[in-house]
């Protein structure tokens, strides 16, 4: 930040930014009421709010390469934490978890402990070890492990697919809300955040990612939290939603037993909310929630986060702030689905067709509520699809109603019947959580390009000046080529996800792992590790999803064993540790001064191992 700002305590300025939020909001409410149109209240939050980062990132602009990087490693371990789980609580987190538990119910748990799971790992195995060696980038600690660039330009690949279908999640989140709440068609609002989220990672780098993701965070705690609470107090006169989740979830299954026994539910179709393995087998379940908690010790973007702590203690530090501040928005995720599918079934579900709510419309409108297999764009055309389907009660059952997971929360407090400034803080959270995530999935993009493949491998000896130009053009390009592919996503955001933790899994996590705590592990172990375990998960993702990729021997379900295309990394991670250790075995152990540098890195005492060595000379 600049001089004036960075001489406030960081307590003061947060403390000052969480006021002024809350009076926008409080104002937004004000305008509302005077009769102000939705769609000008719906440009206000989004507009503020981008407005509010792209302003971060401008103060937070710099031209030292440190600073960029990794914010100079001067982030104190609880904002490092906040900024984590900004980082973290992506739109998968923010928009798609109460999705998925709101049509898995019991199975979408697997996303919720896999996720939170991984921070264990991350505490325990990666990420103290990581910001002891002192690197820049992970794909930095791999080749300075290993020895040479072919470790090296593995990792950036690894990094570079994993993150880019990942920032395509992101984006297409950042879509969604921009479509609902300007009105924009989403083919374009996909590119409406971009202005924000590239003002931010261009001009300040780490540096300014880490001060905007603090930012955000506090944004989207605050709209994740307010409607649900609002829904709490409502219904049971306590507002902590997590103290009432139990009650909701009794009247939900009252609700599936009358849907049943007045014909609006069939017993064969319809997925009780709290029936375990009703989507997923027992196996699926875990392997996915496996492939989380790996895929969650596995993300470069993540990982990086804990390069800008002050030393190993204060990333350990920030490692349980993390998981704290994931913790209040994991916690409330399984309370906000169940609220909002109670609101459905009772207020939703056995309606005249003729009398449905006006929200039904408005996301019909853009094909995310469907009935009897249509878009709900008006009662007509509802009425006529519905009639042709064998309708003759004229009242709305479970099996005709759809809703995109993905638009759950943003409609909630619509389908609530809140006030629409609640929506709109809703769409603010939402576009918070989405662009932090973003921010730093294309810094890692960029930083790996610009630093390990351009410094490293190709010009040695280019200035500070030329290396983060290089940085900023290239984060421009996969900005705009993962706009291009979220306006026709090959998958919903967690589907996405989901693919890149598997992927980031079986390409990272063996080397990552094996190269701290196994000495024995040589160069030639890592390639083998790298290109069995990415490449057989990758293809087995790309044989379950695409139909003109065969996949060898598959099993009469079309699978291997019948493994889930989200769990593919059940596959890719055993393999890459077998491959790894055996490949190692058979050929020359590393020498003794990798061997000294891994014990250095297991050290949590002392300065950083690649500073130590640049004074040594």
């Amino acid at each position: 930040m600049n001089s004036e700002v960075a001489n406030l305590p960081l307590k003061k300025i947060y403390s000052i930014y969480t006021g002024g939020f809350i009076a926008f909001v409080v104002f937004v409410a004000i305008l509302e009421q005077l009769g102000v149109p939705d769609k000008v209240l719906g440009f206000l939050f989004v507009g503020f709010t981008l407005a509010i980062y792209a302003g971060i990132g401008v103060i937070s602009r710099t031209m030292q390469v440190s600073q960029y990087y990794v914010a100079g490693r001067q982030v104190p371990a609880f904002y490092n934490g906040m900024a984590t789980a900004a980082d973290w609580m992506s739109g998968a987190s923010f928009l798609a978890m109460a999705g998925i538990l709101y049509t898995l119910g019991y199975d979408g748990l697997s996303f919720v402990v896999g996720w939170t799971g991984g921070y264990v790992l991350v505490a325990t195995l990666v990420a103290p070890y990581l910001r002891k060696f002192g690197a820049y980038t992970v794909p930095d600690f791999l080749s300075a492990r290993y020895g040479g660039n072919i470790v090296r330009l593995l990792g950036v690949l690894v990094l570079i697919v994993c993150s880019f279908i990942y920032v395509v999640a992101q984006i297409r989140g950042t879509g969604l809300i921009a479509e609902r709440f300007m009105g924009i068609p989403y083919h374009y609002a996909v590119f409406v955040g971009l202005s924000g989220i590239l003002l931010c990672s261009m001009l300040g780098g780490m540096r300014a990612v880490t001060w905007t993701q603090v930012a955000q965070y506090i944004v989207l705690i605050i709209a994740y939290m307010i409607p649900v609470i609002i829904l709490s107090f409502q219904r049971n006169g306590v507002p902590i939603p997590q103290l009432t989740y139990g009650s909701v979830m009794q009247d939900i299954a009252a609700r599936e037993a009358e849907m049943i026994k007045l014909g609006l539910a069939e017993i064969g179709n319809l997925k009780r909310h709290l029936e375990p393995f009703a989507n997923y087998s027992p196996f699926n379940f875990f392997a996915l929630i496996f492939c989380l908690m790996v895929g969650t010790a596995s993300l470069p973007h993540v990982l990086m986060r804990y390069f800008t702590t002050p030393n190993v203690r204060d990333a350990r530090k920030s490692v349980g702030w993390s998981l704290l501040f994931i913790f209040l928005l994991y916690f409330t995720a399984p309370a906000y689905a169940a609220f909002t599918k109670l609101e459905v079934y009772q207020n939703v579900i056995g309606q005249s067709l003729e009398a449905l709510p006006e929200w039904i419309y408005i996301y019909g409108s853009a094909a995310k509520v469907k009935i009897c297999g249509v878009a709900a764009v008006s009662a007509e055309a509802i009425q006529a699809a519905c009639t042709a389907a064998g309708n003759t009660t004229g009242v709305l059952n479970l099996s005709e109603f759809s809703i995109t997971r993905d638009v759950v929360v943003i409609a909630a407090p619509e389908i609530a019947g809140l006030p629409y400034v609640v929506a709109g803080l809703v769409g603010a959270g939402g576009l918070a959580a989405a662009l932090s995530t973003a921010d730093g999935l294309l810094l890692a993009i960029a930083n790996a390009l610009s630093h390990d493949v351009y410094f490293h491998m190709l010009d040695p000896k280019a200035s500070t000046r030329t290396r983060l130009v290089a940085a900023r053009i290239v984060l421009l390009a996969v900005a705009i080529l993962a706009a291009l592919v979220a306006a026709d996503p090959p998958g919903g955001i967690l589907s996405l996800v989901a693919w890149a933790f598997s992927l980031a899994a079986a390409g990272n996590f063996p080397v990552l792992v094996l190269g701290i705590w196994w000495k024995r592990m040589n160069k030639e172990g890592a390639i083998a590790s790298m290109v069995v375990g990415f490449c057989l998960t990758l293809y087995y993702l790309a044989a379950t999803k695409y139909d003109a990729i065969p996949l060898v021997l598959a099993d009469a379900g079309g699978l291997w064993f019948g493994v889930a295309n989200l769990s593919a990394g059940v596959f890719g991670i055993p393999a890459g540790f077998i491959v790894g250790i055996v490949v190692s075995l058979m050929t020359p152990e590393p020498s003794q001064e990798v061997m000294d540098m891994v014990e250095d890195v297991r050290t949590p005492k002392g300065e950083a191992y690649t500073d130590r060595m640049a004074k040594k000379g």
